[in-house]
């Protein structure tokens, strides 16, 4: 019997569909990613693996696990996987595209609103029974509506966050590396990154990360933003370089920043963000809604028993 890896808890009645074909093994502890080790030891005779973003699959893993066929990865990115060397030895690789394309941008807009009207800190002010009472520019903050709103990476959920923009009567400009017809349609204006810096009161980064976009939001970036701009990014932590983004926001180079992914996660709370109140920090809950997700599992375990079963993968990356 074949046999498949899982590497977090995920919904039982997926785990029960492979079971009727297949050996399963699934990493039962709850919010804790697989032991390195333990994952290289449960791999090397698997002939499918649905991994998450946390699960390196690398040469090492890929020369121990001489029965691979598939790696179905729990996530759209997939920054995790070494693409070249999956090839080399034969291996599949799967995302989950499309099926968190709405719930993503839902989050994106939610860290707009919230860091634009500071959510966050007002609720930090009441619950730490320090709420004085009204005044006029009590914690005032910043209208989305009727400004300019900047897209890196205009793929499919940078396109689902500016029709959410539609209500809101704003300019939308992005910048891509093509043109993007969705955005056309939406009337959205492809620019420069300069131009995307200097002229968007919010910028949204929603790229998948590659060697071009790595660290591409560093201090000179932020110097091009506006004094009164705000950040988001729900791509990927390692567009950003961190120490940057906090010194920028600490000085006041731009007015505030909203994040649901880091270059090294989890954080903890000696991370240079957690002390700035003008930052709105999420735990990489971009896709967490309970449909969303179970949807991403299925996919998952659809490709898997595609691949396994002789077929071809639903939603293979290239």
């Amino acid at each position: 019997m074949k046999k498949i890896v899982i590497t977090r808890r995920i919904n039982p009645a997926m785990v029960d569909k492979l079971k009727k074909d297949f050996e399963v093994v699934v990493w039962d502890e709850d919010n804790t990613p697989m032991p390195r080790q333990r994952f290289l030891e449960e791999t090397k005779d698997a002939h499918g693996v649905m991994t998450m973003l946390s699960d390196k699959v690398d040469e090492e893993m890929l020369n121990g696990a001489q029965n691979l066929k598939v790696v179905a990865n729990l996530a759209v990115g997939y920054d995790n996987i070494d693409l070249e060397a999956a090839k080399s030895h034969g291996v599949i690789i799967t995302n989950t595209p499309d099926v968190l394309t709405e719930t993503t941008a839902e989050l994106a807009f939610t860290l707009i609103l919230t860091s634009a009207r500071r959510v966050l800190e007002a609720n930090r002010e009441l619950m730490a029974g320090e709420w004085s009472g009204w005044s006029p520019y009590h914690m005032a903050g910043t209208d989305v509506f009727g400004k300019t709103v900047g897209i890196f990476g205009m793929g499919s959920i940078g396109a689902a966050f500016a029709r959410r923009l539609s209500g809101f009567r704003t300019k939308i400009i992005y910048h891509n590396r093509s043109r993007s017809e969705a955005a056309d349609e939406l009337g959205a204006e492809l620019v420069s990154f300069e131009e995307l810096m200097a002229e968007s009161d919010f910028v949204l980064c929603a790229a998948p990360l590659t060697e071009e976009t790595r660290h591409r939001f560093d201090k000179a970036a932020f110097d091009k933003m506006k004094r009164s701009a705000f950040f988001i990014n729900i791509g990927r932590g390692a567009h950003v370089v961190e120490e940057d983004l906090a010194q920028a926001v600490r000085n006041g180079d731009i007015k505030g920043a909203a994040l649901d992914v880091f270059e090294n996660e989890p954080i903890s709370d000696a991370h240079p963000f957690t002390d700035i109140p003008n930052m709105t920090l999420l735990p990489h809950i971009g896709s967490a809604s309970v449909d969303t997700r179970n949807n991403m599992m299925n996919l998952c375990v659809n490709n898997i028993m595609e691949v396994l079963n002789g077929g071809k993968p639903i939603t293979p990356v290239r």
